[in-house]
């Protein structure tokens, strides 16, 4: 089993910046995918930014050039820093990983999320 446990959300004004970060622990054998999701209200949980464990990193539209995704494959972590922060950013913000164990079985596994609020 791998846990991973979410640190870093909060209130922040309209404009200003968080960082997001998340470690994965446990039965730890190989991860792949690292990825960030969000979920507001009455809407679906959508698909934030991901990164290989080669270091490719792709983004959403809608926070391109304002979020970056970066992980430390040595210390089985990843953070996302968050700049120009919009109220419409306002979601819970959920870790997501693939991993494969020793066996050569593929698992996802999700954080439990942080709130993140962007509000004057």
């Amino acid at each position: 089993q791998v846990q991973l446990v979410e640190s870093g959300g909060g209130l922040v004004q309209p404009g200003g910046s968080l960082r997001l970060s998340c470690a994965a622990s446990g039965n730890i054998f190989e991860i792949y995918l690292m990825a960030w999701y969000r979920q507001s209200p009455g809407k679906q949980r959508e698909l934030v930014a991901t990164i290989t464990s080669g270091g490719s990193t792709n983004y959403a539209d809608f926070v391109k050039g304002r979020f970056t995704i970066a992980r430390d494959n040595a210390k089985n972590t990843v953070g996302l820093q968050m700049n120009s922060l919009k109220p419409e950013d306002t979601a819970v913000y959920y870790c997501y990983i693939s991993h494969r164990n020793s066996e050569g079985y593929m698992y996802q596994y999700w954080g439990q999320g942080t709130q993140v609020t962007v509000s004057s």
